[in-house]
């Protein structure tokens, strides 16, 4: 006779660990799924500004912008018609002099040549506006959101020492943790086993003893109750 191994309920302790797998998972695989598809763009077209669906973040490295956006935040962009934006609006553009992107605050909206443009400025530029227009080839994306600080952590997160600290101890402990798991799993299905082979065994030999006992008891019965002799007249 085989007996089915019966694993024992988890309770909300025993789930809690999956739990906050998937969810991390569920938070940074997105992050993961972005960063790897800008990267691979980036290698693929590196005269252009590599986007998500559209989505272009940003790492704020000057003050210009503040106290709408501080040093070190992250703002968050999306590629826009330039011919929808206008005055007041906050954009991304290429300079004029390299591959910089600059985010700022569109003062006017004008003509150059002919060519609608965009006087830009800096909110904390005390009202001194950006040295050369922005045409439309020049505009990147339109500002949807900033996030407090992320920026840097960006930053930090693209050295080795950010690489180690946010990739690699995570990683490490996830292994360690797996192994550590695996192997108290192992215990306690071993600790099952033995405890269903104890009891298998023992109902095996009360079993063999009822049986056992059945059998004596019926021997005893045959040889109390004799065949009684026939009378004859």
């Amino acid at each position: 006779m085989k007996y089915a191994k019966q694993q024992p309920k988890k309770g909300f302790l025993g789930r809690l660990p999956s739990i906050i797998g998937v969810i991390i998972c569920v938070l940074l695989a997105p992050i993961l799924i972005m960063n790897l598809t800008i990267i691979i763009k980036s290698y693929i077209h590196p005269e252009r500004v590599p986007d998500f669906f559209g989505i272009k973040p940003f790492i704020v490295s000057s003050p210009s912008m503040e106290d709408a956006i501080m040093t070190g935040d992250l703002v968050v962009t999306k590629t826009v018609d330039p011919a929808t934006l206008k005055e007041g609006d906050i954009i991304s553009f290429k300079s004029g002099t390299g591959d910089a992107v600059i985010t700022h605050r569109i003062h006017e909206v004008t003509e150059k040549d002919g060519q609608p443009v965009f006087i830009t400025m800096g909110d904390n530029n005390k009202g001194v506006t950006d040295a050369k227009p922005v045409t439309y080839e020049q505009v990147e994306s339109v500002y949807l959101f900033k996030i407090d600080r992320l920026g840097r952590l960006a930053m930090f997160m693209q050295k080795p020492v950010g690489m180690m600290v946010f990739v690699g101890i995570p990683l490490c402990s996830f292994i360690l943790y797996d192994i550590i798991r695996r192997r108290l799993t192992d215990r306690r299905e071993a600790a099952m086993e033995n405890d269903a082979q104890t009891e298998i065994e023992r109902l095996k030999a009360e079993l063999d003893e009822k049986m056992r006992q059945a059998a004596v008891d019926g021997e005893d019965s045959s040889f109390g109750n004799p065949p009684q002799a026939g009378s004859s007249e």
